[in-house]
């Protein structure tokens, strides 16, 4: 497989370094956004193979990112990451047809875990 070309999505700056600095040396390539309306944006430009997307976020929201990613038949797995805890939100994501869903906050080898079984790497 070439590159993992990943967009992390969350409003919490130090978040999207720290995840940007570890996921970089395992040879995903990362690009980053602050909101939901900027990564649609770049979605709009490029492609992704993976998405990992904040639920609560200003502008739009993960969701609505979700729901955009699958209305357009884009072919991004998505891993949904939220600080809310409840079950009827990771159902509700997982419906809409995310593909994982991580609660904050989350180890790395978990979520590097997560990501290699979403994205069928071993």
């Amino acid at each position: 497989m070439d590159q993992l070309r990943v967009l992390f999505v969350d409003d919490d700056a130090d978040m999207r370094r720290i995840v940007k600095d570890q996921l970089g040396p395992q040879g995903f390539v990362m690009d980053e956004a602050e909101d939901g309306a900027k990564a649609i944006a770049m979605l709009e430009k490029g492609n992704y193979n993976l998405m990992l997307l904040d639920i609560n976020m200003p502008v739009k929201s993960g969701i609505d990112v979700l729901k955009f990613i699958k209305e357009k038949g884009l072919a991004c797995k998505v891993i949904m990451l939220t600080g809310r805890v409840g079950f009827s939100v990771a159902t509700e994501t997982l419906k809409l047809g995310a593909d994982d869903y991580i609660t904050k906050p989350f180890n790395f080898d978990y979520l590097l875990f997560a990501i290699k079984r979403v994205m069928g790497m071993k």
